[in-house]
């Protein structure tokens, strides 16, 4: 080198690393974590986020309510092995958040809230929309964490995803005050963390596997959403070869397949007496993947003796929401559970095979369609069904919210695959909508419907601007008998002949469709049923819209 090129050198500033932006961070650690999609409503306190998605690989899915937003992000993270994330602004934006976040814990969903704040030197002065976070959410999430140093934002990210997934999954609130976010920092992300799925120890092992060859009537009852569909094939294929009966947790079908030998039927609200008394008539119960709640026992009222004999499979260490006996607990996610279970040999017992040949034949009687043929009068269920499902692919996805109208779906509706059922186990009303765009778009090969109520669907039936916008065309089928169906039932019960604020009066929802640019047809009499199912079908197929179809049915119509 020569003297004046060592000069030279010397005098040269040193390099200065690229920076940037902690909101752009925050979105390049969701992509290296996998994230495809996120669920919006967006707000100038987190535009810096936004920016950052503008040239990101994830889909910004611009949604029309709070609610809806977090309702998707929900819904996603029942669907996949990874936490729906939603973005939403602070003050209103949050509180019309809260109601996703509230089923996701019940659901036990993997779900992280981004919350854009106040700016830093704001707080504590009662800004425009400012709120306490952590007052307003920390009871409702797993964490709740506030970016308030802005070289933090990958770290935060990672440890929000990690929370989200990790123990029993569930949601995660992250606030991003709007000036800490637009901070300039080191873009080098902080690295996934990894998730302990547990495990059967060989002590875990050796107690089910006697428990299991002194059970004479053995029950599995499969639920949560922590599955794959590999962890659900092996499982089915094992409960088979054996003759083992296994009944699904409410609003969890497709746990188990419908079509299989060993599948007696959900166990939930609406179950039919043979199934409702499978609890207590069982020797062995294993919970795979949830615990007995309240839904399964009937209000803590059912498998409570202490001498019966229950395994429960949760990697959940703490049994949160867990009724009655416990012999053993095994902490494991259901794959890694069935992982070890299938290497399990065990001679099938001929009581085994008759209890499980015995229920089946309930199940199959429950779950036989009615009549595809119309009567005379008015629209009813029973022929929209009979006539929908056995057009119905093997990979098809049903989404419910609420109601009365769910118990439809629950008893016919053939969920072959996991997570075919999406639905909101704290009974959520206006979840059907949101739920069914999110499927469509996570899943825009399989056919998906979804039932809503009359009521139901006015709380979030502005999203299907967000299914038109984003090309999602799932089916919604909205059944309309004028009233909030499910309390009206409990008030016949317990107010007999004293109907009081369950009573609606509804617009033309097949119209709304239209408006909303999608397909609409309303049916008010049966003989129309077969047709406009048709139509509908041929609407999304060929002209790859979303349908919808009003059916104006009796005001006390019952599935069962």
């Amino acid at each position: 080198m020569t003297q004046t090129a060592a000069a030279q050198t010397e005098t040269m500033p040193p390099t200065t690393p690229l920076l940037k932006s902690a909101g752009h961070v925050i979105v390049d650690t969701l992509a290296a974590h996998g994230v495809e999609r996120t669920y919006v409503v967006p707000g100038e306190s987190f535009l810096d986020v936004l920016d950052g998605l503008h040239e990101s690989s994830i889909e910004t899915v611009v949604c029309r309510h709070e609610g809806g937003a977090a309702y998707m992000a929900e819904a996603d993270g029942k669907m996949n092995q990874l936490p729906g994330i939603a973005m939403v602004t602070r003050g209103p934006g949050a509180a019309n958040a809260h109601v996703g976040l509230h089923t996701a814990w019940q659901d036990s969903t993997p779900m992280v809230l981004f919350v854009g704040l106040i700016p830093f030197e704001h707080r504590d002065r009662e800004a425009f929309q400012e709120f306490d976070i952590k007052a307003w959410f920390d009871t409702g999430a797993k964490r709740v964490m506030v970016l308030d140093h802005a070289e933090r934002a990958s770290e935060i990210v990672a440890e929000a995803m990690f929370a989200a997934m990790s123990g029993r999954p569930g949601p995660v609130v992250v606030g991003l005050p709007e000036d800490i976010i637009r901070q300039q920092i080191d873009p080098t992300l902080h690295p996934a963390i990894p998730v302990a799925p547990g495990g059967m120890t060989v002590t875990d092992w050796k107690a089910l596997k006697s428990a299991l060859e002194e059970a004479k009537k053995p029950l599995f009852v499969t639920g949560g959403n922590d599955w794959t569909q590999e962890g659900v094939d092996d499982l089915t294929k094992w409960l088979e070869e054996h003759h083992i009966a296994a009944a699904v947790e409410w609003r969890c079908e497709g746990n188990i397949p419908f079509s299989s030998p060993s599948y007696v039927g959900p166990i939930g609200y609406g179950r039919p007496k043979p199934t409702y008394d499978l609890l207590e008539e069982t020797d062995l119960l294993v919970f795979v993947g949830t615990v007995p709640g309240d839904v399964i026992t009937d209000g803590f009222l059912v498998r409570q003796d202490w001498s019966k004999k229950n395994f429960l499979v949760t990697i959940d260490p703490s049994l949160r929401g867990r009724s009655g006996p416990v012999s053993w607990q095994i902490v494991s996610k259901p794959d890694v559970f069935v992982r070890d279970l299938v290497k399990m040999d065990l001679d099938t017992r001929p009581e085994w095979q008759a209890f499980t040949e015995r229920m089946r034949g309930e199940q199959e009687k429950f779950a036989a369609l009615p009549p595809a043929e119309p009567s005379e009068g008015q629209a009813k269920m029973d022929t929209l069904i009979a006539n929908l499902v056995p057009t119905l692919p093997q990979d098809a996805v049903i989404t419910l919210g609420a109601g009365e109208h769910t118990n439809w779906a629950h008893r016919y509706f053939p969920t072959e695959r996991y997570a075919s059922m999406i639905s909101a186990r704290n009974g959520s009303m206006g979840y059907s909508i949101p739920s069914a765009v999110a499927a469509s778009l996570a899943h825009p090969g399989r056919r998906v419907v979804t039932i809503a109520g009359d009521g139901e669907f006015l709380m979030n039936g502005q999203e299907l601007a967000t299914a038109a916008q984003y090309g999602a065309t799932p089916l919604v089928i909205v059944m309309d008998n004028q009233e909030y169906g499910t309390i009206r039932t409990h008030q016949e019960r317990h107010y007999p002949e004293r109907i009081s604020g369950t009573q609606l009066k509804n617009p033309d929802f097949a119209k709304m469709a239209e408006a909303f640019g999608g397909f609409g047809v309303k049916v008010e009499h049966d003989a129309d049923v077969p047709a406009a199912v048709q139509s509908a079908l041929k609407a999304i197929d060929e002209d790859k819209t979303f349908a919808l179809i009003h059916l104006v049915v009796d005001q006390r119509v019952k599935a069962y």
